[in-house]
């Protein structure tokens, strides 16, 4: 029983602390806190795909903006809740990523990264061809701002649903086809797992939490989906605070997330000299250093403290 009661309570002691936070935050800290909730969904989502199916992904940006742009649309032109809006995109995303996973299923390795970066690419391109209906580069407003407090409150509350259905998922049957297609998928298939059928499921399921992440996304830029706010950038944030967090591993989401979400705030406050890019020069060396001094994200380094005390 020890094994699982550190992670229950570790999970508890989260949960209690990130309830009473907000009311210790001023409302600019608290939209810092929903930008890293938002960030934890994103990866939570990445983390599924790359981590336990071994799946590499530069798009899920482009998730986003569909999550993003849905919430705004229906808000705007259906004056939907906001809340069902995100389950419309949860929905919608979910599709999108099967469509994705179906002609994922021929590429691998760096061939199925280039394939997902390019839709990083052209996916916010999408809203400029289309301006009539997704605003252009101008993008489209939803008809209700919230305040910091409730996007604080939902966007954590919607993390934690995620992250208890990722869990579920994981520890199922199919979280261990999951594991078994990405240690190797040749015995996969000897043991009985349809590549096919859980290769694009992953995608499925990842792009919908990224699509929900999308949606919060969003709401935190006062309502506002604008497809520069979904470039290859955000999609390489994901990918950093996946690899910060711990490849194969929901332990160290939460690190993850605030690393990518509070960083580029930290580092825009180092002066460097000689630099007009000072924040994006201290963020990339900040990312070098944890790379270099954790090469298994701060899962790996929760599990080798793990080792050390047992």
């Amino acid at each position: 029983m020890r094994p699982r009661i550190a992670p229950i309570a570790s999970a508890v002691a989260a949960a209690t602390v990130l309830s009473v936070l907000p009311f210790a935050l001023s409302g600019y800290h608290q939209a810092l806190a929903a930008q890293v909730a938002t960030f934890f969904i994103a990866i939570l989502g990445l983390d599924i795909l790359t981590g336990y199916t071994g799946q590499i992904s530069i798009g899920h940006g482009a998730f986003m903006a569909i999550g993003g742009y849905t919430t705004a649309v229906l808000s705007r032109d259906h004056h939907m809740n906001l809340v069902l809006t995100m389950v419309v995109a949860f929905a919608i995303c979910f599709v999108c990523g099967l469509l994705v996973g179906l002609p994922a299923l021929r590429l691998s390795g760096v061939y199925l990264a280039l394939a997902t970066f390019a839709l990083a690419v052209s996916v916010p391109q999408i809203p400029l061809k289309f301006s009539t209906y997704l605003g252009g580069s101008g993008g489209v407003q939803t008809t209700k701002t919230v305040s910091h407090l409730w996007l604080y409150g939902a966007s954590w509350s919607g993390a934690a649903v995620l992250f208890v259905l990722g869990w579920l998922i994981l520890r199922g049957r199919t979280g261990r086809a999951f594991r078994a297609i990405r240690d190797s998928e040749v015995a996969a298939t000897s043991s009985g797992v349809g590549l096919p059928i859980y290769k694009t499921l992953a995608f499925g399921i990842s792009a919908a939490f990224a699509g929900v992440a999308g949606s919060f996304f969003v709401l935190g830029t006062n309502g506002f989906a604008q497809p520069n706010e979904f470039g290859v950038i955000l999609s390489l944030q994901i990918l950093v605070g996946a690899a910060v967090a711990g490849l194969g591993s929901l332990w160290g989401l939460l690190a993850g997330a605030a690393f990518v979400g509070l960083l580029p705030t930290i580092s825009s406050d180092v002066p460097v000299i000689g630099s007009t890019h000072g924040q994006d020069v201290v963020f990339g060396l900040i990312v070098i250093a944890v790379m270099l001094l954790l090469p298994n994200g701060v899962a790996g380094l929760l599990l080798r403290l793990g080792h050390r005390r047992a």
